[in-house]
């Protein structure tokens, strides 16, 4: 490890132009000629549309022009899509109800689009917007994912009758309810997993410029994955020719999930721009966002799980309800089942796991992957449970979890996964040992005596990152690959590009890529370019999401490491007139191991340019691609221990300290993974604590600003301390697990667990608010 390499705790290069205002997103792109856009958008949840009349709004100062759905259909654009196919447990496919980039006949949520206008200003644009005349059936509402399903709701699609996307399960059913009516104890729970809105600091914005001269598309856009967008908007979204169309994402503040995504904006927009000769930028206020962005989580389930006399687990049946909103997202079917209910097993050896979950529609907005994607919603299943029966049972949390612990690796597990390496017991030690865990009861009496109810709460995660390999999720129904891209370009002078499929949304790609070069080739971070975001300049990528961009992203530049490395060695040989397998390349030098013969990297790059004294046959250029498909997902691990106090008078909860022990295998940038530790645990925190979406009965979203929907601040968060401990993963080069979603997945079950023991009240809901834990300590 250099000063700069693997291990290192480099500050990150891109956050100069961040903090000194000069980044670059996709609200900061002009076009010559550009116009703004505003969408007109459903007030109800549910309702036919009976006629638009946009001739007012047409005639208002500044309009370009005012589209609407059929507008579009007649020139051909087709429906969104969701990516991943999953079939019900009878075999039936998964009802994909219809999902226009403009509604044409039917609204199904509070902020559908049925209408476009093109303004020279965006206020002209707003004014305008209020102008168009939509008539509407108001139709009647269903926001509960429980009650949806009954006989009598309101049908959202007519293809998914009684609202039901698809009834999927997943193990062995038979089994499982046998090893249950064997066991000696049974806890059983109803848990709720609360919907939440992602909050990027960026809103999503999108600019569609069709150039008439070259026949040719741009979008920039405020996405996870362009590439991705790029091969959706052409290939079914009938938007342009994959070869015609450009998408670029620029400088992105924050994703968590929720930009992976292709929405109705970026279709409608290049659409627009094509119809009206100009470029046509959107750019959502926060209120638009809240109505709009994919949301996440949104679980009813219920849980059995069964012990044995020795207090293992011998069975574990989950039931669970998954609303999916109004319409299916790109990969919300994969995020209830395989991103969900194939980590049902935890870091625990159950032998029979039976999981079943039913999909549903409602009148809210569509819901997708946010932050650990279907982890959270395991871990929070499983470890509510795990903390339940031991209370149940009268034992230790920790020692409940620990006598159950997988110890041996491979580990197999009953739903599909193969964990390939892990210490569970080691993470646990280490957050017992840092929240001094068996200093708890002193504590817990010298609050009493202030007063205050004190509690501790575990949380044992286990996650599943990578996504991979791209053959067994095509098996599973994924339309995509999942591999990554890279291409290796050294200049002249030894400089560097490193192209990359992956996208940067914060974790900080252009610090611990770079990292990684320098460490293998011993030159300044400084010397390493991060290209990524550009559809034109990078081949194809997957994107970023799933914690991928470690575990997958840099293995792929390694392999085009390795290619560069291996012709540089040649080169060097050549001229040095060694044997190649002499060389080493060394703190910025290639030369002969064990004498002072060498060049500088540097050196090494101009030769592979000039081409004057080449091996014989060599092709000129220094410049190498690779693509990398995983064996395995990686897996990454932890312990969390949150500590409370809770005000018996007003409910408040502080959180007096949260400890985390994770295991990422290894470490590019020690500083850039702590960051990442403590905004995942910021957002479960924020779950657990205060943050919800609320629908009324007629489907008006009440929480649609900050106002009402209450995020966390510094004076809510304690000082995290963050501890890692590792084993590598033993399917990547460079034994990575990934780290971006642990925070958020094994934070909010410590949470709810620390404040349940400090009330005596296990009958409590997210997010604990002030009101609730309150009504909670008073019924108990």
């Amino acid at each position: 490890m250099g000063i700069e390499g693997i291990g290192a705790r480099v500050a990150r290069k891109e956050d100069k132009r961040f903090i000194t205002g000069k980044g670059r997103f996709t609200e900061d792109m002009v076009v010559p000629g550009m116009k703004q856009a505003v969408f007109v958008r459903s007030p109800h949840a549910h309702a036919n549309i009976k006629g638009i009349d946009v001739s007012a709004a047409k005639a208002m100062p500044g309009v370009i022009d005012v589209l609407a759905g059929d507008e579009l259909a007649e020139d051909g654009i087709g429906s969104l899509i969701c990516g991943w196919m999953i079939h019900s447990r009878d075999g039936s496919p998964m009802n994909m109800g219809e999902w226009r980039p403009l509604a044409q006949s039917k609204v199904r949520y509070v902020g559908d689009a049925v209408a476009i206008v093109i303004a020279d200003t965006r206020a002209q644009a707003r004014d305008a917007a209020e102008a168009v005349e939509v008539e509407y059936k108001v139709l009647p509402v269903v926001t509960d994912p429980a009650e949806t399903l009954q006989d009598g709701a309101p049908q959202i699609h007519d293809n998914a009758p009684g609202n039901l996307i698809f009834n999927w399960g997943i193990g062995e059913e038979e089994a499982t309810d046998s090893a249950l009516a064997g066991a000696a104890h049974v806890t059983e729970m109803e848990i709720v997993n609360n919907r939440l809105v992602p909050n990027a600091m960026e809103p999503r914005a999108a600019l569609g410029h069709y150039d008439a001269a070259e026949d040719h598309y741009t979008c920039w856009t405020t996405s996870q994955n362009p590439h991705v967008a790029r091969l959706v908007m052409s290939a079914f979204y009938n938007v342009a020719p994959e070869n015609k169309l450009r998408v670029i994402a620029p400088d992105v503040g924050g994703g968590f999930g929720s930009k992976i995504y292709i929405y109705p904006e970026e279709i409608v927009c290049l659409w627009a721009s094509k119809k009206t000769g100009v470029p046509v930028k959107w750019v959502a206020d926060r209120t638009e966002a809240f109505l709009t962005d994919a949301h996440g989580r949104d679980h009813v389930t219920k849980v059995k799980m069964g012990f044995d006399a020795d207090n293992r687990i011998v069975g574990l049946k989950v039931d669970t309800i998954a609303n999916l909103g109004a319409y299916m997202s790109l990969f919300s079917s994969a995020t209830p089942t395989y991103l969900y209910a194939t980590l049902l097993s935890g870091q625990y050896n159950i032998p029979n796991i039976y999981g079943n979950v039913r999909a549903v529609y409602t009148n809210t907005a569509p819901v997708d992957a946010y932050r650990g994607a279907g982890r959270p919603e395991a871990t929070y299943v499983l470890e509510r449970t795990m903390e339940t029966a031991a209370r149940e049972l009268g034992i230790s949390p920790a020692e409940l979890r620990r006598a159950n612990l997988i110890r041996e690796f491979p580990h197999q597990t009953p739903v599909i996964m193969n964990y390939d390496t892990g210490d569970f017991e080691a993470s646990l030690n280490a957050a017992m040992k840092a929240a001094d865990y068996d200093g708890f009861p002193a504590r817990k009496a010298e609050a009493e005596g202030r007063g205050k109810k004190r509690g501790i709460g575990m949380s044992c995660y286990i996650e599943a990152c990578g996504i991979a390999p791209s053959q067994a999720v095509g098996s599973l129904g994924a339309g995509v690959g999942l591999w990554e891209s890279a291409e290796v370009r050294v200049n002249a002078v030894g400089t560097i590009e490193v192209l990359t499929g992956s996208h940067s949304h914060g974790q900080g790609h252009e610090t611990t890529f770079a990292q990684l070069v320098s460490d293998r080739l011993g030159i300044p971070i400084d010397n390493v370019s991060i290209v990524h975001g550009d559809t034109d300049k990078v081949q194809m990528g997957m994107g970023t999401y799933g914690s991928r961009s470690g575990a997958v992203g840099m293995s792929a530049i390694v392999k085009a490491l390795d290619k560069v490395e291996k012709k540089a060695k040649m080169i060097a040989a050549h001229l040095l007139e060694a044997d190649e397998a002499d060389i080493v390349i060394e703190n910025g030098q290639v030369k002969v191991a064990g004498t002072d013969k060498a060049l500088g990297w540097h050196e090494v790059a101009l030769n592979a340019y000039t081409a004057h004294n080449l091996p014989g046959g060599m092709e000129p250029g220094l410049k190498e691609g690779a693509f990398y498909d995983p064996a395995n997902f990686t897996f990454p691990a932890g312990c969390y221990i949150c500590e409370v106090e809770v005000d018996p008078q007003t409910g408040k909860t502080e959180i007096i300290q949260f400890v985390a022990a994770d295991d990422f295998g290894n470490i590019i940038n020690p500083m850039i993974v702590e960051g990442q530790v403590h905004g995942g645990v910021a957002q479960g925190i924020g779950q657990a604590l205060l943050e919800g979406t609320v629908y009324d009965e007629g489907g008006q979203l009440l929480t649609a600003s900050y106002m009402d929907y209450c995020m966390p601040r510094a004076g809510d968060l304690p000082s995290f301390q963050v501890s890692h401990q590792t084993t590598e993963c033993t399917t990547n080069p460079l034994g990575i697990k990934g780290c971006g979603e642990a925070g958020a997945i094994g934070s909010p079950p410590a949470v709810i667990n620390a404040i349940t023991d400090a009330i005596g009240n296990n009958n409590l809901t997210m997010p604990a608010t002030s009101q609730k834990v309150w009504a909670a300590v008073n019924a108990a």
